[in-house]
């Protein structure tokens, strides 16, 4: 089965008074909890692309990582039922801002969830490694 790309965005806040928060939006299809995420676009590197999905899923505005924190996979049904293998290369993203209004507002719901809680919340198990180790992941000195 080929595998297909997608870049997505694992959103998060490190509030002092309430610790590291992942915000989590629903799918359109299946109401489940996902991580705002897409195809490439061609005009745009891959972080911009997930960048852009955050705002259009989740109405995220806000500081995307250049380089990627890590990879999941999972397996996407399409409109037409075939299942495609998935492999999707995840930013993090400080959130700055929540828009009020936003282009898939009326399709999903977004929260807040603790890392733990996020993970529990998703499907993909790689997924919901990353989400556990996000504070590590954005603790990691980096190169300048």
């Amino acid at each position: 089965m080929k595998q297909r790309k997608q870049v997505g965005a694992i959103a998060y806040q490190d509030d002092p008074a309430v610790g590291l928060r992942i915000l989590l939006v629903t799918s359109r299809e299946t109401g489940r909890w996902v991580i705002p995420k897409g195809w490439p676009m061609k005009a745009k590197r891959p972080h911009q692309a997930a960048e852009q999905e955050a705002f259009e899923e989740a109405g995220i505005e806000g500081r995307i990582a250049k380089k990627a924190t890590g990879c999941y996979h999972y397996p996407k049904r399409l409109r037409s039922g075939e299942v495609i293998a998935c492999r999707v290369k995840v930013f993090a993203m400080t959130v700055d801002r929540l828009a009020g209004t936003w282009p898939e507002a009326l399709e999903r719901r977004r929260e807040w969830f603790t890392p733990e809680e996020a993970a529990n919340a998703v499907q993909e198990p790689e997924l919901a490694e990353l989400l556990r180790s996000l504070q590590r992941l954005i603790e990691t000195p980096k190169a300048s």
